[in-house]
């Protein structure tokens, strides 16, 4: 099933990068280009290094200058993950391109590689709830409130899965169709963000 696929690309994502746990660590992508498992994996590195960005920059002692240097590489990581999302579309898109879909088919409310996306971002929130609820210094009471945590993170998992498993079968017996919208993000383009095309006058 893909998303068994995907979450164990995600899990192999996840322990490369905490093998330095440095978010200026370059990737060494182990799946050929033109396997599917190279889009994964480059999609959850993405997402890693943007979750420690994300550390970093709540640090209350850091540098302003650095902060703001911070903030500028989390918009173009954010603009590259939205771009990586449309990209694993494309593949399916093409993948799906000569099913007969239904006269009774419907859409979906959302396209399948956002739903990968949100399957990679709770690959990580597990990672992380898993290391809490292990930390050894920290307190009984500590560890016990995230085991919780991570025993509803992990029934999401399956829930999530079989979501995904379900819309790809539906998708592929015509049962549902594929529409993708672009992000459209307006924020990085100085031809839709005012403070940047007033700043070009």
């Amino acid at each position: 099933m893909f998303s068994k696929l995907a979450y164990s690309v995600f899990e192999q994502s996840i322990k490369d990068y905490h093998q330095f746990d440095n978010v200026d660590q370059p990737i060494n992508n182990p799946y050929p280009k033109d396997q599917f498992e190279h889009l994964l994996y480059l999609k959850n590195w993405i997402d890693t290094v943007q979750w420690h960005f994300e550390d970093i920059i709540r640090d209350p002692q850091i540098d302003p200058v650095a902060a703001l240097t911070l903030k500028r590489r989390i918009d173009a990581s954010n603009q590259e993950r939205t771009d990586m999302v449309e990209y694993i579309d494309s593949y399916f898109l093409q993948k799906y391109s000569k099913v007969h879909v239904k006269e009774n088919a419907k859409i979906n409310s959302e396209s399948p590689a956002w739903a990968f996306d949100r399957l990679s971002i709770l690959a990580l929130k597990i990672y992380h709830m898993t290391e809490e609820a292990t930390r050894a210094e920290a307190s009984q009471e500590h560890r016990d409130k995230c085991q919780e945590k991570l025993n509803v993170l992990l029934e999401q998992r399956t829930d999530l899965s079989t979501a995904i498993d379900d819309l790809l079968t539906d998708i592929e017996n015509g049962d549902k169709f594929m529409k993708v919208y672009k992000q459209m993000k307006m924020y990085n383009d100085d031809e839709l963000n005012p403070v940047l095309y007033q700043g070009k006058k």
